[in-house]
C-alpha cells in the first residue's frame, strides 16, 4: 500500500447526504408555500419531477454552458411546468429557500464521522467540491465537519470544476501535496475520479448504490467505513 499524505474528499454525497437533506428541504418549501392547492401531490413526488431535471443542470453548469444564475433560475421553473404552472416569482421564491434550507439541514452520509475521526490523526485532510463556495461553507460550519479540514477547495475560487484537472492541480497546491501522497475519494466517476486520474491520483470510488459505472478507480468501496480497511 502507497503511503499517503493527503486525503482529498468530496463533500455531496460522499460525506453529506445531499439527497437526504433535500427531501427535508422540500417539505419544507412544499408546506410553506401550499403547493398541494397548485396540484402538486406531495413533497416527496415534487422532488421526484427535480431531480433529474436539477441534475441535468449542474451536468450543464459543470461544462460551463449555464451560470450559477441561470441554474438558480431554471431549476425550479422547470419542475413547475411540469405540473403546468407558469410562475417564474414563485420559483424564485422557492429556489432562495431551497437554496438556505438544504445546506442547514444536516445529513452526513453513514459513517462520516467515525471515518474522519479515524483518518484526522494520520493523514491531511481536505475538500474539493462543485458546489456554491457560500452553501458549502454553511454546510461545514453548521455540521461539525470544519475541524477535520486543512483546505476546501470550491469550484468557484478555483475559476473550473470537476472534472477538469485545473482544479485538482488547484487543490494539490493549495494544501502544499504532491500528486504521489494524494488520495481522492468521491462517489462520482465522471467527476471525481476520472477528474483526479487525468493527472495521476489514485482514487476511491465510493459507490454506495452499488451501480455498474464505467470507469477505473484505483480503489472500490461500497461502504464509507470500509476506507478505514485501506488506510
Amino acid at each position: 500500500m502507497k503511503h499517503y499524505k493527503h486525503i482529498f474528499f468530496d463533500l455531496d454525497r460522499t460525506l453529506w447526504d445531499f439527497d437526504a437533506a433535500a427531501e427535508v428541504a422540500f417539505e419544507r418549501i412544499y408546506e410553506k408555500y401550499n403547493l398541494k392547492n397548485l396540484g402538486i401531490p406531495s413533497a416527496h413526488e415534487f422532488h421526484e419531477v427535480y431531480h433529474p431535471l436539477n441534475e441535468r443542470l449542474w451536468e450543464l453548469y459543470r461544462e460551463d454552458k449555464i451560470t450559477k444564475e441561470d441554474l438558480n433560475r431554471t431549476r425550479f421553473v422547470l419542475p413547475l411546468e411540469h405540473y403546468g404552472i407558469n410562475d417564474t416569482d414563485l420559483a424564485d421564491h422557492l429556489s432562495e429557500d431551497y437554496v438556505y434550507w438544504s445546506p442547514r439541514i444536516v445529513r452526513l452520509v453513514p459513517g462520516t464521522m467515525e471515518l474522519l475521526e479515524y483518518l484526522k490523526p494520520n493523514y491531511h485532510l481536505h475538500l474539493i467540491t462543485n458546489g456554491f463556495q457560500e452553501v458549502q461553507h454553511t454546510k461545514l460550519n453548521g455540521s461539525g465537519l470544519e475541524p477535520f479540514f486543512e483546505t476546501l477547495t470550491v469550484s468557484e475560487e478555483a475559476g473550473v470544476k470537476k472534472p477538469n484537472p485545473e482544479i485538482f492541480y488547484y487543490a494539490l497546491r493549495k494544501a502544499h501535496a504532491i500528486v504521489g501522497e494524494s488520495l481522492m475519494i468521491g462517489d462520482e466517476m465522471a467527476v471525481d475520479i476520472d477528474g483526479a486520474r487525468a493527472i495521476g491520483m489514485d482514487t476511491v470510488f465510493l459507490n454506495l448504490k452499488r451501480e455498474e459505472v464505467e470507469g477505473k478507480s484505483t480503489f472500490a468501496v461500497y461502504d464509507l467505513l470500509k476506507i478505514k480497511e485501506l488506510l
